[in-house]
């Protein structure tokens, strides 16, 4: 689909100063409409034609007048990794969002994670059941059934589109980007958290938003689920550290931070806390398969590790530090 094949619609994003909203606002512009609406508490346009909306989420009656008027509408809003802030905020802000999208007859592509799948070593597709562990895995799980209900409703069309762990430019916010990247952009060793033989699997996230993008587009993508899509090759972490190294021209090597370790940070950082309910996946293998995805659209070109590591590279050679 492109400019010039398709009748241009109203696109809307929900949450629009994350990475992911800013590479989904640049290709949503770029490939399918000039026609976009930015919604969140302050946001700021991504190409000059933007509209932006300052709204609260929480607010049915500001979601609502956001949505107005939209064919499709994403979510892909964020909040601080804070417990109690996800549990009393995300369920409302994502009501709101289906509320305000039924009302105005959009679609709706909802932008989820797999905090929700079990944290083993069984392959995950999306068929893969939910068994949440931790207080954060439980919202994202009943998020998810909130737009399974809706899916199921049939009122409006709905989709959901699932990333696993990212890594990427710019304020691509994960793990990998501060343990393993963010260090080495400082002339620094990476870390590598728990284990360092265990397959990880992660996604660009430029991929994850024009795949969002692609979903939110194709008609016969709705009433689904799908897998966003990863690289195929399966690296370990001492395999993505050694080649982040190499792409930032060092030597090889990386400190790995054992989970005790982890846990114990967590006494004295409210960050690291808040994140010690996913520690237990890191003695797993993470493979995250996106079979259904390059099925269904085989032309769509994946980033591999090596081409994105290089791409961060040259981000960080040309951005001043702060």
């Amino acid at each position: 689909m492109s400019l010039e094949s398709a009748e241009v619609e109203l696109q809307t994003i929900l949450g629009a100063n994350g990475q992911i909203a800013v590479e989904l606002a640049r290709e949503l512009h770029r490939a399918y409409t000039e026609e976009l609406r930015l919604v969140s508490r302050n946001p700021r346009k991504v190409s000059e034609s933007d509209v932006v909306i300052s709204a609260d989420l929480l607010d049915a009656s500001q979601t609502a007048a956001a949505v107005e008027g939209s064919d499709i509408v994403y979510f892909t809003a964020g909040l601080p990794a804070k417990t109690e802030l996800w549990e009393a905020q995300f369920p409302t802000m994502l009501r709101n969002a289906l509320d305000a999208a039924r009302t105005a007859g959009a679609k709706f592509v909802y932008f989820d994670n797999t905090y929700m799948y079990p944290q083993d070593d069984r392959i995950q597709t999306e068929e893969t059941p939910f068994v949440p562990n931790g207080r954060k895995g439980k919202v994202r799980a009943a998020m998810s059934s909130m737009v399974l209900e809706e899916m199921a409703r049939g009122d409006i069309p709905v989709l959901i589109a699932r990333a696993p762990e990212f890594y990427g430019p710019g304020r691509t916010q994960s793990f990998t980007n501060t343990l393993i990247i963010d260090p080495l952009k400082a002339g620094k060793k990476p870390r590598v958290p728990v284990r360092d033989d265990r397959v990880r699997t992660l996604i660009w996230t430029p991929d994850a938003s024009r795949a969002l993008a692609l979903l939110g587009n194709t008609p016969d993508a709705y009433g689904q689920t799908w897998h966003l899509p990863v690289a195929e090759e399966r690296s370990n972490y001492r395999e993505f550290a050694t080649m982040a190294s190499e792409a930032f021209g060092q030597k090889p090597g990386y400190t790995v931070v054992p989970r005790w370790v982890l846990s114990a940070a967590g006494l004295f950082s409210p960050q690291v806390r808040e994140l010690r309910e996913l520690l237990p996946r890191y003695k797993h293998h993470n493979r995250f398969d996106s079979t259904k995805f390059t099925s269904r659209f085989p032309e769509f070109a994946i980033t591999s590790y090596s081409d994105g590591l290089a791409i961060i590279r040259r981000e960080a050679e040309t951005v001043p530090a702060n």
